[in-house]
């Protein structure tokens, strides 16, 4: 009746916040800008004015934190095309997180029109001067053939570097590399290693991709709790496969007791995300329901929806 349990291993570009120290000689504007973020929330007037002071001295880093304000929305119109203006500048000063910032809005076609060759060129010079995220975006590049052709094996080198600086998404994605066999021999219990880390950091993905392990004892010995343990977390972070999987080890009581309607409240949530294999599963699950427990199940899959959705 259920499908238990697929994996992923989601390939996504990241943008972040600069926030790294100043030149002392301005601390004043140095401290607003670093602490941007925050600031935006309660004066975004004085917040924009410090990295604007700043940028327009030449402070590289001030010039990543004014792109990021602008391509953000950060208490000023949102506007990609000003986003490029600086992030431009800082890269070509040497900043990492600028020129990682800058290729991505070349890979998304954000501000510019759509460049692969040239996002790859600066997720390249923030990967050679060891940013994580540039490491990371330049494997992607390579996993998808996107700016020159697809080399397995350069992503796992630059999926390597950035997951051994600690990013959770540059370790489940060697995960997924190694689980695959892509660019490495196929080893289980690595990509069950490199999963782990990245799941105790708390991504959805890797807490996913470590439960479908211990469901299928690939790397790990065949552990339904530990599987039910972390399709758990991944759910609560509202990743449909990991729900689609948590419901079907309700229905097939498997770690914990039989339950359709905890299986049809999962499959309901996962559902509402369009997840297809979710959608068959409730129905199938329905089917040996009272219309009184689907009611029940419904409102419990709603009632998680409002609370996770606001």
């Amino acid at each position: 009746m259920t499908k238990l349990p697929r994996r992923i291993g989601q390939i996504f570009a990241a943008l972040v916040l600069l926030l790294g120290p100043h030149a002392t000689a301005l601390a004043g504007n140095a401290e607003d800008c670093t602490n941007v973020e925050t600031l935006v929330k309660t004066d975004p007037a004085r917040a924009v004015a410090a990295c604007r002071t700043l940028a327009e001295l030449g402070n590289a880093e001030a010039q990543t934190n004014l792109g990021v304000i602008y391509m953000k929305g950060l208490g000023v119109p949102q506007d990609d095309t000003e986003a490029v203006n600086w992030l431009r500048k800082a890269a070509e000063l040497g900043n990492a997180l600028g020129q990682n910032n800058l290729g991505a809005m070349y890979e998304n076609g954000k501000g510019v029109p759509q460049d692969y060759a040239e996002a790859a060129k600066w997720y390249r010079k923030a990967a050679e001067q060891g940013n994580a995220l540039g490491q990371y975006n330049l494997g992607v590049m390579y996993w998808q053939g996107h700016g020159f052709p697809q080399d397995h094996a350069e992503a796992v080198k630059w999926f390597r570097k950035a997951a051994e600086q600690g990013l959770a998404e540059a370790q489940n994605n060697l995960g997924v590399m190694y689980e695959q066999g892509h660019g490495v021999p196929q080893d289980y219990a690595e990509a069950a290693k490199w999963y782990r880390q990245a799941a105790e950091q708390g991504n959805s993905f890797s807490q996913n991709n470590i439960g479908s392990m211990y469901f299928n004892g690939r790397g790990v010995p065949q552990n339904y709790a530990e599987a039910f343990k972390w399709f758990r977390k991944s759910s609560e972070l509202g990743n449909a496969i990991a729900q689609n999987s948590l419901a079907g080890m309700y229905a097939e009581g498997l770690s914990v007791p039989q339950s359709y309607t905890e299986a049809m409240k999962w499959f309901d949530i996962a559902a509402a995300q369009g997840y297809q294999a979710a959608i068959e599963n409730r129905d199938a699950v329905a089917a040996q329901m009272t219309a009184a427990d689907i009611s029940k199940a419904q409102q419990l899959a709603r009632d998680w929806l409002a609370k996770h959705q606001q």
